[in-house]
């Protein structure tokens, strides 16, 4: 299930946008009180954060004349490829660029952790949920239910990523910071002077508790099963109406916890190639090829009867696909309503994120919105895809107005999940052959990808035309991407170089039985995107490899990793191994992996390795829709920083730009960033150039 974690709004009449915008815009307040709109202004920084943007796919649009805007700022000196994480993954980049430091400091090492104690166990690494508090809010007081007599207990979800955030040092200072969708917090880290406003991103969970979001599809002649990324139903009508039912959360106030829906009626006419949704007294009509506007959804949690009734709300879009011959009927993952979160800690402050359903309605509020899930699972064609994923993007669009509209001084930061969620579904610069597509197709979306970043490069100069002349204005991703070709099993090389027993073993998972692993024989294993760790005497659970053999069993690996060749060209996979002491710093450096593995482009780590899964094949074909990537050793995969002036600094990586922020706002970095402000010379620059 840990591969969810890998992993619409309708266009609404041009004159209807319009309108609404002038509204919001006439009307929007910012959310810091202590503002006024009247006094001046301070310092200010603009950071527009672009996930996954491509230093190399950038250099040769901007030397083809197609993005003036990011070409103004190379020109003058404020561009150069970013360095990136290790790995290069999204939520250990975005941590990377939170604190300033690396996962030493921050703990985060790939989208899956272990649980050493429990032999492997994974988890998503970011957020941990656990058993919370259950109280009774009478009249604002909690009082406590020490009685709980059910075997399932009520969940809080915590923030795992550790270390201080850049944006805490500005808010002690009295500086106001506004954060849109960053991944890698949530739930959102708390203000504790009140300058900080922030909409949590990527890692935020769907209303059914899901990371990855779940989405539902109602189809004639399927059967009822549960797909990565969402749940596949039968629709079956007698006459010309069906009912089907939206899963909604787990309603853990029962002796047997199961899952809450809500009842939808659909009424089709074939004739006229449309259907009628009748939902919780609303109706929706829709032509086929269509998607609705967002739906509310009240799901009803039905309570002993000495507790007050609980709601969860949820909001939802319906895309009609087909009607004739077969009918087809898609559901977005439930989102968490952002007009009424009920309990749902989406934002800092709780009441910002309903502040902006105020102004701009229903929104978003999954982490991963582009339903990339879909795609894969051929519920979505590639035009349909992409046009879902436009729909999110103009949706993120109208809510950058509003932030820049609500936004006077200090921090304004916005993340855009196009340029990498669209990216990985599209991306294609191999000559080689595509997973899913013919040569022209490739070629075709890989320009979807072009115009995208055409389409960006409008986003950054109206930034520019903005903010250029009064503010220092940071264009910027966490990674760069290429195509993902070649998956490699590395617990199947590992297996096969003897360091996992016994030989036919299928899993690290499996504790008992046929095919699982002989702990008091195995040395080593691979877990998550790029983590090899040893089976560690007095960490692991059933720990045999002594702290004295550590070092040079982790050196023979590496070596012969390095000298893995592909059987199908010859080619070498694996380009880098990290021994993490050497590239980490600080106290978390001790949970991490004990070797970083990093892959040439064309090459990843396989969909079953993250999971602990063995293979057949060492080295197979990838054979997804998810065709690129960028979890490879990190000089392969660099990032762009983009700056309205010059950036001085050689080789600037992701930790530089919290100081760089930090100092722009006239607060000095703590000593415990690592990083260099990006707009001076460093000592060992000034010493190279002979100063």
């Amino acid at each position: 299930m840990i591969l969810k974690l890998i992993i619409h709004r309708v266009a609404r009449k041009r004159t209807c946008h319009v309108m609404l915008m002038a509204l919001v815009l006439t009307c929007a307040v910012s959310c810091s009180d202590s503002k006024s709109s009247s006094g001046p202004l301070g310092p200010r920084v603009v950071v527009v954060g672009f996930d996954g943007m491509d230093p190399r796919l950038c250099s040769r649009l901007m030397d083809e004349g197609k993005l003036p805007n990011l070409a103004k700022m190379r020109d003058a000196g404020g561009f150069k490829p970013l360095g990136t994480s290790i790995p290069p993954q999204s939520p250990v980049a975005w941590s990377n660029f939170i604190t300033g430091a690396d996962p030493g400091v921050h703990g985060i090492f790939d989208f899956v952790h272990r649980d050493p104690k429990r032999q492997c166990a994974p988890y998503y690494s970011a957020a941990e949920t656990v058993e919370g508090d259950l109280g009774w809010e009478v009249d604002g007081f909690n009082i406590p239910l020490n009685f709980w007599p059910f075997d399932h207990q009520p969940t809080e979800t915590l923030l795992r990523r550790e270390g201080i955030p850049f944006w805490d040092y500005l808010d002690e200072a009295g500086i106001d910071v506004h954060i849109y969708d960053i991944p890698a917090n949530y739930p959102p880290s708390k203000s504790k002077h009140g300058h900080m406003c922030c909409l949590s991103g990527m890692g935020t969970p769907d209303l059914l508790g899901s990371l990855g979001g779940e989405s539902q599809f109602f189809g004639e002649g399927e059967k009822s099963r549960a797909v990565s990324g969402g749940f596949i139903e039968p629709i079956t009508f007698t006459g010309e109406k069906a009912k089907i039912r939206l899963l909604g959360p787990e309603h853990t106030f029962l002796q047997l916890p199961e899952r809450v829906k809500v009842d939808v009626d659909v009424y089709r006419d074939v004739k006229q190639k449309a259907a009628r949704l009748e939902v919780q007294g609303k109706t929706i009509l829709l032509k086929e090829g269509e998607w609705s506007d967002w739906c509310r959804l009240d799901y009803e949690l039905s309570m002993p009867p000495f507790l007050p009734a609980s709601h969860a709300k949820g909001i939802c879009r319906f895309y009609l696909q087909q009607v004739s011959d077969t009918f087809r009927l898609y559901v977005t993952p439930i989102s968490i309503d952002p007009s009424d979160p009920a309990g749902q800690v989406i934002s800092e402050p709780e009441d910002f994120v309903t502040d902006i359903s105020d102004a701009l309605g229903l929104f978003y509020t999954t982490g991963f919105q582009e339903d990339h899930k879909a795609l894969s699972n051929k519920i979505f064609d590639d035009h349909e895809y992409h046009q879902q994923a436009d729909y999110v993007l103009e949706e993120r669009l109208t809510l950058f107005d509003y932030a820049k509209q609500t936004y006077d001084d200090g921090l304004l930061f916005f993340y855009f999940s196009s340029t990498d969620l669209q990216a990985h579904m599209f991306w294609w610069d191999s000559d080689k052959k595509h997973p899913i597509r013919t040569p022209e197709m490739a070629k075709k979306y890989h320009g979807v990808i072009e115009a995208l970043y055409q389409r960006m490069d409008g986003v950054v100069g109206r930034v520019l035309a903005e903010y250029g002349d009064s503010s220092t204005v940071l264009v910027m991703s966490d990674h760069g991407f290429a195509s993902f070709r070649r998956q490699f099993n590395l617990n199947t090389w590992l297996r096969q170089e003897g360091y996992i027993f016994p030989a036919d073993c299928k899993s690290i998972m499996r504790v008992s039985g046929t095919g699982s692993v002989d702990w008091s024989r195995t040395t080593a294993y691979g877990l998550g995107l790029n983590g090899l760790y040893l089976n560690l005497q007095g960490r692991e659970k059933f720990g045999i490899v002594t702290q004295r053999k550590r070092a040079a069993m982790l050196q023979e690996i590496k070596e012969k990793l390095l000298k893995v060749r592909d059987p199908e060209d010859g080619h070498l996979v694996v380009k880098e191994v990290y021994l993490t002491e050497e590239v980490y710093h600080g106290p978390k450096t001790a949970d991490a992996p004990d070797l970083i593995v990093g892959y040439y482009r064309d090459y990843r780590a396989s969909w079953s390795t993250s999971l602990g899964d063995i293979s057949d094949v060492m080295v197979s074909d990838n054979d997804e829709a998810w065709s690129a990537d960028h979890c490879m050793a990190a000089d392969e995969v660099p990032g762009v920083i983009f700056s309205n002036k010059p950036i001085v600094a050689t080789g600037p990586r992701l930790i530089d730009l919290a100081p760089t922020i930090l100092q722009a706002l006239g607060v000095s970095p703590p000593a415990a960033m690592r990083g260099k402000n990006l707009f001076e010379m460093t000592h060992t620059a000034l010493a190279a150039d002979g100063e």
